[in-house]
């Protein structure tokens, strides 16, 4: 079962930093190669680079959440926005075709009667 896993290329684990601008301040993201790529094939779907994309979801997260959840931890929320990106896909909720853009699709038609755990639950 292990093997699975632990034969995954190492450069893959390897944490790599960017910089990039927020609203014209500097900053710094690590995250693993492998998250880069899962970012780098979301930004493509809706021809967007990397840096885009996360401005856009932290703009996004800043509205919904509040800056208190930015300031948190934003790169754990990357690395989980990649994580459901890839279970969506499996669930067949995403379209594996990456030529589908994201924005493209109903939100609320991929997010129905998902487990509780993988959505907050919404305000009656």
């Amino acid at each position: 079962m292990c093997e699975i896993f632990i034969r995954a290329n190492p450069a893959s684990y390897q944490s790599q930093s960017r910089s990039l601008r927020l609203h014209g301040v500097a900053t710094s993201i690590r995250l693993e190669s492998l998250f880069w790529e899962v970012l780098e094939e979301l930004a493509r779907r809706d021809d967007m680079t990397v840096n885009q994309l996360i401005t856009r979801l932290h703009d996004e997260l800043t509205e919904h959440r509040g800056s208190e959840a930015v300031a948190g931890n934003f790169s754990s929320f990357l690395r989980v926005c990649c994580l459901r990106y890839l279970m969506l896909q499996g669930e067949g909720r995403i379209p594996a075709d990456a030529s589908v853009p994201i924005r493209s699709l109903d939100a609320r038609a991929v997010l129905d009667n998902l487990p509780e755990s993988w959505v907050e639950a919404r305000p009656h």
